[in-house]
């Protein structure tokens, strides 16, 4: 059956009490789990609260990795990720415990079970700099300069896209953004069915009424056990821009929690377009349905697919 065992879903559908359950599950058939985490935003410590970690318990009944141990000014990227996931998943395998990856953050989803070809993290210095011109001279004199340098690169640029267009910059200054090819392979790679080890790929959704009750009743708790005061600590740090595109933390900062409760319902619909493309993707319905019987069916899902060959087995290694 597969090795690596991989839960996605839309924020506020229960994925961390998803990968309790099964991993309750797992040790009951004599198997040692370990939860890595696919979220780009739970990488960072001091904004457990707003991006949803695994809290104290929850981590004592199951070993957390890459959660909160990047401090908030430093900046992170999806290549960065990649390198460490691909270690704690290998190094997992190795040790004969089973991964669970499980996360909203799509693009960090595929960079753990793939191998995709990321564009590098920018030059020291560069997104400062390009970042600071951005709020001198505004995103369409910004955009008029990248139009100059790669006009094929601009075209697929709003005009008013300020993360877009600074990226494409520092990727210009690093000598990592091409004109494309007619060369160029046919599909992306993130909708590939390649994956680095064997994966069964669990996709949670839900009724979308009750996905954007249980989104509300998430942020009034992350407001009530202190959300707001978690990122007014992180800005006074000096929050890197990676880290302040945490859902809520700029709308926290003035207060606004309806405005927050929107754009995490606007993410959740991202999420679940994301997971519609997954090449493989295994869809549970979570309506009605608690963790237990969630992590019942994945668990079912895992153990009736092909066991993973032995290479010690195969006819070259006689």
């Amino acid at each position: 059956m597969p090795a690596v065992i991989a839960i996605f879903g839309p924020t506020g559908i229960g994925k961390t009490a998803v990968a309790l359950a099964l991993a309750r599950r797992l040790r009951a058939a004599g198997e040692e789990p370990v939860a890595i985490s696919a979220d780009a935003l739970q990488v960072y410590a001091g904004l457990e609260t707003v991006t949803g970690a695994a809290d104290a318990t929850e981590q004592a009944e199951l070993e957390h990795r890459l959660i909160s141990f990047l401090p908030v000014e430093e900046t992170f990227s999806a290549g960065q990720y990649a390198q460490l996931a691909h270690a704690e998943i290998d190094g997992a395998l190795e040790q004969g415990r089973t991964p669970i990856v499980v996360g909203g953050t799509g693009l960090y989803l595929r960079a753990a079970l793939t191998e995709l070809s990321l564009k590098p993290p920018p030059p020291q210095g560069a997104r400062e700099r390009w970042t600071a011109e951005l709020e001198l001279v505004g995103a369409p004199a910004l955009h008029a300069r990248l139009a100059a340098r790669a006009p094929w690169a601009a075209e697929t640029i709003d005009p008013n896209d300020r993360q877009r267009i600074v990226r494409a910059h520092e990727l210009l200054d690093a000598g990592a953004l091409e004109p494309p090819s007619e060369d160029a392979p046919g599909p992306s790679q993130l909708w590939t069915a390649e994956v680095r080890q064997p994966t069964v790929l669990a996709g949670l959704t839900l009724e979308r009424e009750q996905l954007y009750a249980r989104i509300e009743e998430r942020v009034d708790a992350m407001i009530a056990a202190g959300a707001r005061e978690e990122v007014v600590r992180a800005n006074a740090a000096g929050a890197s821009e990676t880290a302040r595109k945490a859902l809520g933390f700029d709308d926290l900062l003035t207060g606004d929690v309806e405005g927050m409760k929107r754009r995490t319902r606007n993410y959740a619909k991202r999420q679940l377009t994301w997971m519609r493309k997954l090449a493989g993707v295994e869809t549970i319905d979570a309506t009605d349905r608690d963790a237990d019987e969630i992590a019942a069916i994945i668990d079912n899902l895992r153990r009736r697919q092909p066991p993973v060959p032995d290479p010690s087995q195969t006819p070259e290694a006689a």
